[in-house]
């Protein structure tokens, strides 16, 4: 049995240190698999995505080959979407025939039905067989008996149009899930007049040669942008003071990367939050808002829609960076998201997008296309550091030069208010040891 396998886990999660085994060891990557990526809600994606009936998106759920599909406008009751626009179902990607995967690319549109290219079993959009061949063949067999519809995930919801799945039956709703960390779908889609987005196809996917964890604790390590990424700010900064001194402006683009030339003690000033599912948020309001006529247009339009005050709510967040535990990256003032999934202990896919808000200005959705080309691309530099810095973690982890990963940064600092970690230290290594406080609990549960 697995578990006969594996170290007591207990003992390999303290409040200020991890054992390297939660990196590295295969056979914990399986119950993480089986505990967390294929218990927890997953990110499917968003509604824009699958726009058509018919249309699909492929994915990965631990382990399990998933696919979105939009249904058919009024047809059949959908776990996510609008009957008007038709529901959004989640399936496994799977012909319950012979066990081919119905959908071999990774997005398209079905047609007038999902059909299986091996022996053209065919499927409405819900799953639900609608036709095979040669039927008399089964005739007084005990096929009568046999499940013929595609499987369905256990639950699928979606939240102001992200759409997630969890292939557990039982277990919390998402927006209980997910709690205060929805604000970063809220302060996303807030920032439309209509309080929608839409995804910008396609997006960039990279494999990492590093845990999962990895990426998700360097999100919200306020310590590495001065250091891993100094180089990179160092440059910008030099270039955007160049412009400056010949055009009296300082291009916005540049600043998006000079801005990691912040010192410490500015990052030490912000607020992290870390909640009971693992989610964690990074506070401190990016100040995106320059007094030029697109800022300007842009802001007027949302005070049209939601009122001067409630306009100033939504554009003063103090939000710089959320993440959902255990497979998303959030970080709404520029409508960045980064999904992962996990492969190997040592191999993980991240999938990067960005969004269009609805009904603005052309110019302030540019603002975000800058930043998901020059921060979070495969082609940037910023993303090259960080992909180096993880690779050389694994392959550190796997030395004997150490048993212990610290997370001791303003321990014993953190403040508690009811079920919700507080640090005012922006460098604290709290979000970590609140991410590995949930981590055993997902691990243990049941156990």
């Amino acid at each position: 049995m697995l578990h006969e396998r594996i170290p007591n886990l207990e003992k390999l999660v303290e409040p200020d240190r991890v054992h390297r085994f939660c990196y590295t060891d295969p056979d914990i990557f399986e119950l993480e698999i089986k505990n967390i990526f294929e218990k927890c809600w997953i990110y499917a994606g968003h509604e824009s995505q699958v726009k058509k009936p018919g249309d699909f998106w492929a994915f990965q759920i631990g382990r399990q080959p998933m696919v979105m599909v939009r249904g058919r406008p009024g047809e059949g009751k959908g776990a996510a979407g609008s009957m008007r626009n038709g529901a959004i179902h989640v399936l496994y990607n799977r012909c319950p025939h012979r066990g081919v995967q119905v959908c071999g690319a990774r997005h398209g549109n079905a047609g007038d039905a999902l059909t299986c290219s091996y022996h053209s079993w065919r499927f409405k959009y819900d799953g639900t067989i609608e036709s095979l061949p040669l039927p008399r063949g089964y005739e007084n067999t005990t096929f009568k008996d046999y499940d013929c519809n595609m499987k369905r995930a256990s639950r699928v919801e979606s939240y102001r149009g992200f759409v997630f799945a969890s292939l557990a039956t039982d277990g919390p709703s998402l927006v209980e899930w997910l709690g205060p960390a929805k604000v970063a779908f809220d302060d996303i889609c807030d920032r439309s007049p209509v309080g929608e987005v839409e995804v910008v196809m396609n997006c960039y996917r990279v494999i990492q040669r590093s845990n999962w964890k990895f990426f998700m604790e360097n999100q919200l390590d306020a310590v590495h942008p001065s250091v891993t990424h100094e180089s990179t700010g160092r440059a910008a900064s030099e270039v955007e003071f160049q412009i400056q001194r010949r055009t009296g402006d300082k291009p916005l683009h540049y600043h998006m990367l000079s801005a990691f030339t912040i010192p410490f003690d500015k990052w030490d000033t912000l607020e992290t939050y870390g909640y009971p599912y693992g989610h964690t948020v990074l506070g401190g309001y990016m100040g995106l808002r320059p007094q030029d006529p697109d800022t300007l247009e842009h802001e007027r339009i949302l005070a049209k829609a939601y009122g001067e005050k409630k306009k100033e709510e939504y554009l003063t967040r103090n939000i710089h960076h959320v993440l959902v535990y255990p497979c998303l990256s959030i970080q709404s003032p520029l409508q960045q998201l980064r999904a992962i999934r996990p492969i190997a202990p040592d191999r993980t896919l991240s999938e990067i997008w960005h969004f269009r808000l609805k009904d603005v200005p052309e110019p302030i959705y540019r603002r975000s296309l800058w930043y998901y080309n020059l921060v979070n691309s495969p082609a940037t530099m910023v993303n090259a550091d960080d992909l180096e810095n993880w690779q050389k973690g694994q392959w550190g982890l796997a030395s004997q030069g150490g048993d212990w990963v610290s997370f001791h940064r303003d321990y014993g600092r953190d403040k508690t208010d009811g079920d919700t970690l507080r640090s005012t230290n922006g460098c604290s290594e709290m979000p970590m040891r609140a991410q590995f406080k949930a981590w055993l609990k997902y691990m243990t549960a049941g156990a």
